[in-house]
């Protein structure tokens, strides 16, 4: 029986696609295909591949019946075809396989093996026990999308200086807002890596993006601000995130990267135990990294202010808790506008709760003041004129 190097395959999820595809654009650079062994050995000591900080290794081990049969039988320079969704995405050229223990790699991920943390919970769910390295190649237009939109939008404004962002803006709220126009005001061009995580919890993405760019387009200069959807995968989820965010805004042609203290893990940083390296580490990757102070609504300044210059204590402080305006949100509820511009509450509400209320445009005409002509009015402008009566303050 002649042994072929060819009708193999491997079934990997969306989720493993779109980081075999930011790694082959050069996103993740120097990192340009599955390590083997020795590297991943290495990198997971280290914290280092080719020079460059890199905080664990990058290999694939796919989990499943079929691909454990198929990992078990591979040789070297077998070609091996990566199916997703029932589909040819990619081929590999097999290196060697080695196994691998779950439970050390979900450590060097997340900085533990605990099943109550979610992303471990999560990835454990896909990974098996025997790894593959070796060159690839892949399909997947986002990546390469993301890119010609940067390229593009630097080429028609002649951006020299561009920050960088990565946002979950869940929800968008006044914190987010503030920090947007603190990042553009010493930048050419600010790009905003919309996170957009593959399980599914809080907003939708598409609420999340349309509420982005309501606060864009209408509140900020043309030409200064561009979102780009960020699949947020596993590798950025652990505690060494920072490392990974900052290559690929680097990668990306940003020369900085802004980050509020309250960056996954960063808290970590300033309370001088392990974080503090990872942080140390990133100057060596040559993109400027700019942490803005926490942001709180100050009830006697009246405004925004950092938890570093108001001279007023805790007491007078209101917090952007995403968490617990999320749950606000999801109740139904319309935030406080010191929370949430009420463009972003009227267009989030509208979204999320569609057709809540029956006899609308009666309720509309019932309620608020018009010129008395009957025009169709959205649920996002009722929301807006709700919100308006709300601040009306001479009855209070």
């Amino acid at each position: 029986m002649v042994y072929s190097k060819r009708n193999k395959s491997l079934y990997i999820d969306t989720e493993a696609l779109s980081t075999f595809a930011l790694v082959k654009s050069g996103l993740i650079s120097p990192v340009e295909k599955l390590m083997n062994k020795e590297e991943a050995q290495n990198v997971d000591e280290t914290k280092m591949y080719k020079g460059v900080p890199f905080p664990f290794s990058f290999i694939l081990a796919p989990r499943g019946k079929k691909n454990h049969q198929t990992l078990k039988n591979l040789q070297k320079d077998d070609i091996v075809s990566l199916i997703n969704d029932g589909n040819i995405v990619g081929e590999l050229t097999v290196e060697e396989t080695f196994e691998v223990d779950p439970a050390q790699r979900l450590q060097n991920i997340y900085g533990t093996s605990d099943s109550t943390h979610p992303g471990v919970r999560n990835t454990r769910l896909r990974l098996g026990k025997i790894a593959v390295s070796g060159d690839y190649t892949v399909t997947y237009p986002l990546i390469e999308d993301n890119m010609k939109r940067i390229k593009n939008m630097i080429t028609k404004t002649g951006a020299k200086h561009i920050s960088s962002m990565m946002l979950a803006a869940n929800p968008l709220n006044r914190a987010h807002e503030r920090m947007i126009r603190e990042a553009i005001t010493n930048s050419d061009l600010l790009v905003i890596f919309l996170r957009k995580p593959f399980t599914s919890e809080g907003l939708r993405y598409d609420i999340r993006h349309n509420a982005l760019t309501t606060f864009v387009d209408n509140f900020l200069p043309r030409n200064k601000v561009l979102i780009i959807p960020f699949e947020n995968t596993y590798i950025f989820a652990g505690y060494n995130e920072l490392i990974l965010d900052a290559l690929l805004a680097k990668n990306y042609g940003c020369s900085q990267l802004v980050i509020g203290k309250n960056h996954g893990g960063l808290g970590l940083y300033y309370d001088k135990n392990r974080l503090s390296s990872v942080f140390d580490r990133c100057q060596d990757i040559n993109i400027e990294i700019k942490t803005i102070d926490e942001l709180v609504y100050c009830d006697t300044c009246k405004t925004l202010v950092s938890t570093r210059t108001c001279p007023h204590g805790q007491h007078h402080h209101v917090h952007y808790d995403s968490a617990s305006i999320m749950k606000l949100i999801q109740a139904g509820l319309i935030p406080p506008s010191i929370l949430v511009r009420k463009e972003v509450s009227a267009n989030i509400l509208a979204a999320l709760l569609p057709d809540r209320f029956e006899n609308l445009q009666e309720m509309h005409y019932s309620l608020m003041p018009g010129s008395g002509l009957l025009e169709q009015q959205s649920e996002e402008q009722f929301y807006l004129k709700l919100i308006e009566l709300y601040q009306t303050s001479s009855l209070t």
